[in-house]
């Protein structure tokens, strides 16, 4: 795939991928004589002779939709006619399949869960970093009110004011202001630290570090913060629904994320139970060892070959 069409070109880059997808893809896969296109994302050409297995991440933006974004109506109107004339559908999760069935009526049959994975090899912290001057949780992300950062930020507001919650992601003109509101009415402005953009090299010290990672979303189709905080030796508060219990499994504090009281508990448990951090840590590694890409390569791999 050309370069100028990849999701890092922003809405431009998405309108000319589907554009080739339709227009020149059939041409190419007619050329090189294909006998399957495996697609990670869900776009295949439509109405042409092009059998395809396509990988859903994700419907979130019908369980939560903003109907005049251009994205919902891409998954409302443009992913079902994908997936329908699809050959199969590979879900990263067991909650996204059954998000494909319930929305799209896609039969169990023609779906496959197949759970991603992290480099490993990455977020392994071998040596213990130095604790911080103050506490912090950790969260990363969107800021998109899906992700339940606001209750997050009240939670915190129940604990001594040593901890700090420090958030890393980009910020979002919609959505951040009003967490920064929220913020200045509790009079948490020295505690919750907005740091932007972090690289991909910097998260490992920044999960090695936190006293735990907060991510009670309200929907996820994977959670890769989740796995790479395990990875790293940090304990997890995380969502009881969609994908997160399968996650995170037994290794991780699992709260119901629209209970803003029960997240703050899960956040004093962390902060006064050191040998529970301890087992956390623990059962989070044994946790995260069962995940890698071989494992999600060969499953994918024996999916494609029953279609060869």
């Amino acid at each position: 795939m050309p370069s100028t069409l990849t999701p890092e070109q922003g809405k431009l880059g998405h309108f000319r991928r589907l554009a080739w997808t339709q227009l020149q893809l059939p041409r190419i896969y007619k050329e090189q004589q294909s006998r399957l296109l495996f697609s990670p994302i869900p776009e295949a050409p439509l109405g042409s002779h092009c059998r395809s297995v396509v990988v859903v991440h994700d419907l979130i933006p019908l369980r939560f939709p903003n109907w005049k974004s251009p994205l919902t109506q891409y998954v409302r109107h443009y992913v079902p006619r994908v997936l329908k004339q699809a050959e199969h559908i590979i879900c990263n999760s067991i909650a996204t399949a059954q998000d494909v069935i319930q929305f799209f009526q896609i039969p169990a049959q023609k779906i496959t869960s197949i759970p991603l994975a992290h480099n490993a090899q990455h977020f392994r912290v071998s040596i213990a970093p130095s604790p911080p001057n103050r506490p912090y949780f950790f969260y990363i992300g969107r800021p998109d009110p899906y992700k339940n950062l606001h209750r997050v930020i009240w939670a915190l507001a129940t604990l001594p004011a040593d901890y700090q919650l420090l958030i890393a992601g980009s910020p979002d003109r919609r959505y951040t202001p009003l967490l920064q509101a929220q913020i200045q009415e509790l009079g948490l402005t020295d505690r919750v630290l907005f740091l932007d953009y972090v690289s991909y090299d910097q998260l490992p010290l920044l999960y090695g570090q936190a006293i735990a990672l907060v991510f009670p979303s309200l929907w996820e189709g994977f959670g890769f913060p989740v796995l790479e905080a395990m990875s790293c030796g940090t304990p997890v508060i995380t969502s009881n629904l969609s994908s997160l219990p399968e996650v995170a499994g037994d290794a991780a504090i699992l709260v119901n994320p629209y209970d803003q009281n029960a997240i703050a508990a899960a956040l004093r448990q962390i902060a006064m139970d050191d040998e529970g951090r301890l087992q956390l840590r623990a059962a989070g590694l044994a946790r995260a060892s069962q995940f890698s890409w071989a494992k999600t390569g060969r499953e994918t791999a024996e999916v494609l070959s029953r279609f060869l």
